[in-house]
């Protein structure tokens, strides 16, 4: 073989090592970027498993069950005294029912009347039974302690009829009112009906 043909073999000989690493080099080049990009997101999952433990692990160690919610119970006695001394028609249950809390109490005696007694008390079902007296007995203050009304038939108790109502404006709850002798009594709560004649049963 003539020198200028082996040189021109060499030459292509060369050109074609040259391809073959720059391929090689090419596919290293895109595996390392794939592994990479591989390895970013199985960093990224690992991370976010991570954080997920951790979060649950606080949210485990630091929940409680929330204990439920003891009433706070009030004194009445003394003050339910006080107000028949300045207004003979307030009454109050005479005795609580048992187990039922008395858990807020008010009476107000402005300068002018009308004068007004509050008695709250929650049931052993932690229901609510509220007794409100004035010495009114027009609807304004029955408009005041339990908004929108309608008529529900009546209930005797002690030979004495109380109007039932049912509470518009606040689901669920219901009223026994009693007009006369120039004073409203009212007995109200989402208790039920039987739970409020039981407390209106026992007002002395």
């Amino acid at each position: 073989m003539s020198s200028t043909g082996q040189g021109a073999s060499n030459e292509a000989a060369a050109r074609e090592r040259a391809q073959v690493q720059a391929e090689a080099n090419e596919y290293r080049q895109a595996y390392r970027r794939d592994k990479a990009k591989s390895q970013t997101v199985g960093n990224m999952v690992a991370a976010l498993v991570i954080c997920l433990v951790v979060v649950a692990f606080l949210i485990l160690v630091t929940w409680r069950s929330k204990p439920a919610e003891t009433p706070k119970a009030v004194e009445y006695t003394a003050q339910l005294e006080d107000a028949r001394a300045a207004a003979p028609w307030v009454r109050g249950p005479e005795p609580m029912p048992a187990g039922w809390t008395a858990t807020s109490e008010e009476f107000r005696k402005p300068e002018q009347e009308p004068m007004t007694w509050h008695l709250g008390v929650v049931t052993t079902e932690k229901k609510y039974v509220g007794l409100e007296q004035s010495n009114v007995t027009g609807g304004k203050f029955q408009a005041e302690k339990l908004g929108r009304t309608s008529d529900d038939g009546t209930t005797t108790l002690a030979g004495v009829t109380w109007q039932r109502k049912v509470l518009l404006d606040r689901k669920g709850e219901n009223a026994l009112v009693l007009v006369g002798s120039g004073v409203t009594t009212i007995v109200t709560g989402n208790a039920g009906y039987p739970a409020l004649e039981a407390f209106a049963s026992v007002l002395r």
